[in-house]
């Protein structure tokens, strides 16, 4: 029977030379960029090309590729080259994020702007809401005189947060460290609620946030739930077991100078 000259035969001692592949690969990078291996596909007769993972920082996707070569009539293979390849996805930009979308909390620096959009849901036109100021007790007349006179004379905020923007921050800080779940929070020894270094907040968010005082406590001067707690309480008191244990009973010393002399 003639084999097919077209048809490219499968060579099993080169197949099978994933250790010596790799061993070649180590020798020429180190172990430190060589992740798993991939597969191993047949370049031609007694050609196969053995792929690894490459974990090099800033090389996402590529691949090291050994190329190992089965002679006629040899025992064992050669290595004919080793390189370092891109993969299907490797040199492809990532998805496009736009730049707001891209910024995270503390990225702004000394001088950076945050400009918000005309129609932001978070905010509102003052004028909608009769923004009343540092003044809670205003009715709605006493805060749209109050609107006219600012608008006058160039004072007071032009917006405000919007319903939408105020349930974004409390469930924002609710589900946040300084939320009820956290584990400080869970064993805390009582509720922020009931310690004396809350401030308390103006406004709808007052009924379940206030500001930590306490400068001792991990979330001083940081937005807290009600529900939030720590060890540093006001209220918070040692146990038994928590406490130093007693000094001893003092012991009198009864000798003079005169009976130390007798010794």
């Amino acid at each position: 029977m003639v084999d097919n000259p077209g048809v490219m035969m499968t060579d099993d001692v080169a197949v099978a030379a994933v250790d010596a592949a790799r061993a070649a690969l180590l020798e020429q990078v180190g172990d430190g960029v060589v992740g798993e291996y991939l597969e191993g596909v047949t370049e031609d007769d007694g050609v196969v090309t053995h792929y690894f993972t490459c974990i090099q920082t800033g090389y996402p996707g590529w691949r090291w590729a050994v190329t190992v070569v089965h002679a006629p009539g040899q025992d064992g293979i050669t290595v004919d080259e080793v390189v370092l390849l891109p993969g299907q996805d490797s040199i492809l930009a990532p998805a496009w994020v736009p730049w707001r979308e891209r910024i995270q909390p503390g990225d702004l620096g000394p001088g950076d702007l945050l400009p918000v959009d005309e129609d932001d849901p978070r905010l509102v036109p003052t004028y909608l809401t009769g923004d009343p100021g540092d003044d809670a007790t205003l009715d709605s007349a006493e805060r749209q005189q109050v609107k006219v006179i600012a608008d006058e004379l160039g004072l007071g905020r032009p917006r405000v947060l919007s319903i939408e923007g105020r349930l974004l921050a409390a469930q924002r800080w609710y589900d946040g460290d300084q939320g009820p779940d956290v584990p400080l929070a869970q064993s805390a020894p009582a509720n922020c609620y009931s310690c004396g270094f809350l401030v308390r907040l103006s406004g709808p968010l007052a009924t379940g946030f206030g500001v930590c005082a306490n400068e001792f406590a991990n979330d001083d001067a940081r937005v807290v739930s009600l529900r939030h707690g720590c060890g540093a309480h006001s209220e918070a008191q040692l146990r038994k077991k928590q406490l130093p244990p007693p000094l001893p009973d003092p012991v009198f010393d009864t000798l003079s100078r005169g009976d130390l002399e007798d010794f």
